[in-house]
């Protein structure tokens, strides 16, 4: 096993090859036994398997801080469904891809569905950080009590006690109301529908490209991503871009923006942008073919730091997690009954699970094309 050849570009079908790689390639006829076995070995994969492999221990050591957490409640617990969606995501994003590159050597076939799922897990992710962002971030999660109104504010204070009411709301505060019930319908009914039907239409779209737009492939990949991350990111931009609501004398703190949550989502943009630009550009291959072929070529950076954006990400939404767990006063309290019901089954769970059902048929269908495309090259091959 340790002992197979590894090929030039010029040894293996064109489908196979890469730019500006030119040598470590295996052969698309492995075994399952020899693909695992590779993982060791020194291919062009190698290092893309190891840069999201070894992240997912990472991702879980960081995320399961969230319940060690003085006040937290069981990991169980509603509270808790949007982070363990969010989690499944990632996990699945990163596992997807890993086994992606581990093992679309084995024919030319399954590297099409290996990468066909990877597809359909990094949509899953971007439909996992919206319920995180829907239930922690959302505009309505940092509005204190005293905040609903100014007549209700002051029977709230008056009526637990907690001393002199506070002055009425600044026009800021005002317009902060206003601008709020205007995206309310958004947020509470087309928020996370839209995020699951542009993470079907992104999962259509890259499909795609395995068989159109070859010569833009990578391009259409990069910035079909860019719409999820717009829609998904809209309450965090929502939340930074919104003045507090608290009045200015307020002693309770205010979230909104969050100074922590903002530089944590800066820096998951910045990582995001890196990582399309090494993802296009091509670079450092580019710039010295078959220098890179092995270590150091622009994919295993772009995995590098997609990684580092989700690891910003998943800061960001722990420091509203906390936020939570520590200032519960921040829920809240409305005078009607509750028009964003707190996380269900159904509501987290129940759509992920729908929307994995959408993807895996768009993956069958996928996928038997490119059998009808691929299985009489691959018999060709196994009798070359």
């Amino acid at each position: 096993m340790w002992s197979l050849p590894l090929l030039r570009h010029t040894d293996v079908p064109p489908r196979v090859t890469e730019n500006f790689i030119l040598s470590g390639y295996r052969f698309p006829d492995y075994s399952l036994l020899q693909c695992l076995v590779s993982a060791f070995r020194p291919t062009n994969e190698t290092g893309n398997f190891w840069t999201h492999f070894l992240p997912i221990f990472l991702f879980a050591f960081h995320f399961l801080e969230i319940f060690k957490w003085e006040g937290a409640p069981n990991p169980g617990d509603p509270f808790f469904y949007p982070a363990w969606n969010y989690f499944i995501g990632v996990f699945y994003l990163l596992l997807a891809s890993s086994m992606a590159h581990l093992l679309n050597s084995m024919s030319l076939i399954i590297r099409e569905i290996c990468f066909f799922v990877d597809y359909g897990t990094i949509s899953a992710y971007t439909v996992g950080s919206s319920l995180a962002y829907y239930y922690y971030i959302h505009p309505q999660a940092g509005i204190p009590k005293i905040g609903v109104g100014a007549q209700n504010a002051t029977g709230t204070q008056s009526d637990r006690g907690e001393g002199p009411s506070s002055p009425p709301p600044s026009c800021t505060t005002s317009s902060f109301y206003s601008s709020l019930l205007i995206f309310r319908p958004f947020f509470e009914s087309l928020y996370i529908p839209c995020s699951c039907f542009i993470a079907i239409v992104c999962v259509i779209t890259c499909c795609n490209t395995r068989q159109r737009w070859r010569k833009y492939r990578y391009i259409v990949r990069t910035l079909v991503f860019l719409l999820p991350f717009f829609i998904s990111s809209t309450p965090v931009f929502y939340r930074l871009l919104s003045p507090s609501p608290y009045p200015p004398n307020s002693p309770l703190p205010s979230p909104y923006p969050s100074s922590t949550m903002a530089v944590f989502f800066y820096r998951h943009c910045f990582w995001l942008v890196v990582s399309a630009v090494f993802n296009i550009s091509k670079i450092p291959e580019r710039l010295s073919p078959g220098k890179f072929d092995i270590w150091g070529h622009s994919h295993q950076w772009f995995h590098c730091c997609t990684f580092l954006s989700i690891l910003d990400e998943l800061h960001m939404i722990k420091v509203e997690i906390r936020a939570l767990l520590l200032h519960p006063s921040l829920v809240p309290a409305l005078t009607t009954p509750p028009q964003l019901p707190g996380p269900t089954l159904c509501s987290t769970y129940g759509v992920m699970m729908l929307l994995q059902g959408c993807i895996a048929s768009i993956i069958v269908w996928f996928g038997w094309c490119a059998y009808q495309i691929y299985a009489p090259e691959q018999k060709r091959l196994k009798v070359h």
